[in-house]
């Protein structure tokens, strides 16, 4: 007979003492740390561990003795089952000094920056419904809370469900009756979409066996208003279709943008997809002021577009750039993983010519697109891989840069990038990313010829653990 597994065992009465990565939260007992989610630092809790290693445990409060004055009433229904916002019940001014500190220590402890020059995190001002992009899943697997089992048959067969993902879980999701991110009609066209599949027979996707029908309901806004909606299908089947679209351009004459996609492919990704334009506009447009008032910028947001998923931050964010970049009428800059040109079109008017490079062809596509209209000329836009785009060859062909923005992915840059930045030495590089731990790798690899300056946090995500951040790099002398 095999070993039986064994128990791990109930700590009882710990305080929690921080925030920590991933959402958790964090306590030490005897020396060991554990992570806890759904908790906040104040919070005595006991815990029942479900997973212990060598150097740490995890598990979850099965019982509160005291709740910490950090403590605030979550807005979201789902809280505590849904694995997104994990930090809703943590006041939002203790969120941004848990945000402040994860970047400090990163960047201490795995780059050996020098922090003196952190500034104050940037906090944003809506802190629910601050999101202008959400991906809903359609499952014939619907999460069930343990108060759900116990008012019905915990043998009945799961019914389907729209809504996310439960976390580590990929075919179970949790059906969303409101989500406070998004701002309306947000919810009220998932739940159109949810009960006319019902009334009608549209069968949720199967993930594990590939069948059924409605696969992703995407719904994208703007601050001017536009609404975008992307209903995703396993079939090319009109029939079941198109009464569903039109029962969404009926009822919501805000849907400026009605587009689907038929995917038959095994997983939910669509960038390599057909997008159909069913009513309306292919794209809608979003607006931003540019760099001290300079003027209104314009950009269209298709489909597969990546566009800052909080609009408003977005705008901080970017001046931030602006403001550390310090560029002069004659400088060259090089926009790094430039998207659809966002960054480098706010930067336009204060430089002579900017390079943008992006992998994504229909990025760039967009990003020379954006250029047309809003009228800018002295921009260039190149698709390709990044370490392979950027060589001696094409700096001597666009100009050497003076001022170097990047905005890499949350992995950061290639290690042929980075020396090709040591290479080509401009004066100043603006490094912005979303993952201060890779960002403090590269910091250290380029600190033999820059030294960091100013470094500037920027919250685009209240309630979760994810942060911006901006460091200055500027030459040696």
């Amino acid at each position: 007979m095999g070993r039986r597994n064994r128990e791990l065992p109930l700590l009882e009465q710990v305080t929690i003492t921080d925030a920590g990565a991933e959402g958790m939260a964090v306590a030490k007992v005897d020396g060991l740390v554990v992570f806890v989610p759904f908790v906040v630092p104040g919070d005595i809790v006991d815990i029942q561990l479900y997973k212990k290693k060598k150097n740490y445990a995890e598990g979850r409060a099965v019982k509160f003795h005291k709740r910490s004055d950090l403590r605030v009433d979550p807005r979201c229904p789902h809280f505590g089952v849904c694995g997104g916002c994990k930090w809703q019940t943590l006041r939002y001014e203790s969120q941004l000094e848990a945000k402040q500190r994860q970047v400090r220590d990163n960047l201490e402890r795995l780059g050996n920056v020098d922090c003196s020059g952190m500034r104050q995190i940037c906090g944003s001002e809506s802190i629910y419904y601050y999101r202008n992009k959400l991906e809903f899943t359609f499952s014939t697997k619907a999460w069930r809370t343990q108060e759900e089992l116990a008012a019905g048959d915990a043998h009945q067969p799961s019914p389907g469900a729209l809504g996310f993902h439960i976390p580590q879980l990929f075919d179970k999701v949790l059906n969303i009756e409101h989500c406070a991110l998004q701002q309306d009609p947000s919810n009220d066209i998932r739940l159109a979409v949810r009960n006319y599949a019902e009334a009608h027979g549209l069968e949720y996707y199967d993930i594990r066996n590939h069948t059924g029908f409605l696969r992703n309901l995407v719904i994208r806004n703007t601050s001017t208003g536009q609404w975008m909606v992307i209903v995703v299908v396993a079939d090319d089947d009109p029939k079941r279709l198109f009464p569903l679209l039109d029962m969404l351009a009926e009822r919501f004459p805000q849907i400026t943008s009605l587009q689907y996609i038929i995917n038959t492919k095994l997983n939910d990704s669509y960038g390599d997809q057909t997008v159909v334009t069913y009513r309306g506009l292919d794209h809608i447009e979003e607006h931003m002021q540019g760099y001290q008032g300079s003027r209104e910028l314009k950009f269209i947001i298709n489909p597969k577009s990546f566009y800052q998923t909080n609009s408003a931050q977005a705008q901080k964010l970017y001046s931030f750039v602006a403001e550390l970049a310090e560029l002069k009428p004659d400088d060259t800059l090089y926009d790094l993983y430039t998207g659809t040109g966002t960054i480098a079109l706010f930067l336009a008017d204060k430089c002579r010519r900017v390079v943008g490079i992006e992998y994504v062809e229909e990025a760039i596509a967009d990003a020379k697109n954006n250029a047309r209209i809003n009228g800018y000329e002295n921009t260039r836009f190149y698709a390709g891989d990044m370490a392979q785009v950027l060589t001696e060859d094409f700096i001597a062909a666009n100009g050497r840069p003076d001022v170097v923005v990047t905005d890499p992915p949350r992995a950061g840059m290639h290690e042929k990038v980075v020396a090709q930045l040591l290479a080509t030495a401009p004066r100043k590089i603006v490094y912005v990313s979303c993952n201060p731990a890779t960002q403090a790798r590269d910091l250290q690899l380029l600190a033999d010829r820059y030294e960091v300056r100013r470094i500037q946090p920027v919250d685009m995500f209240p309630h979760t653990q994810h942060v911006e951040n901006i460091a200055e790099l500027v030459l040696k002398t």
